[in-house]
């Protein structure tokens, strides 16, 4: 098995990257199809492609897209002013689970929050996902607080 590639996205993978929100039975609950969600997305990815602290990135190996996820890189003055990694939306494609991938692209996030001194790494993930829950953990994160949302339109 070849080494596992991240790239950033480019627009072309797009469709890629719904398909696996999608598949995702928790997300696409949450997350009803509408409209403009297309347009949504392409504005979304534009907002995030321009602006150096946010990346959307891809999981390639072999040839073949395997897995996304977003990496942001926050500033605060809390902790002394240290800046923050944030893992968004970890995916990967059903076929391709159970294979190290997931590991492998949040070590890489990891490495990629210490060489830009992000002091913490943070995440979310829905209460229902014991799974990732027990993952994150073997990788050292810690269920440290307890996160709140306002859903909003």
């Amino acid at each position: 098995m070849s080494a596992l590639i991240i790239r950033d996205a480019t627009l072309d993978d797009l469709q890629f990257i719904a398909a696996l929100c999608d598949a995702d039975e928790v997300a696409a609950a949450r997350d009803p199809l509408r409209n403009d969600h297309a347009e949504q997305m392409r504005d979304g990815f534009m907002a995030i492609t321009s602006d150096p602290n946010h990346r959307l990135l891809i999981a390639e190996r072999n040839g073949g897209r395997v897995g996304s996820f977003q990496l942001s890189f926050i500033p605060g003055v809390s902790r002394r002013g240290a800046w923050r990694g944030q893992i968004e939306s970890v995916r990967v494609a059903a076929e391709s689970r159970s294979q190290g991938i997931g590991e492998e692209m949040m070590r890489w996030a990891i490495a990629q929050c210490e060489a830009r001194g992000c002091c913490i790494i943070q995440l979310t993930s829905d209460r229902q996902r014991e799974a990732a829950h027990r993952f994150y953990k073997r990788l050292g994160f810690e269920a440290s607080h307890s996160g709140f949302k306002l859903k909003l339109g």
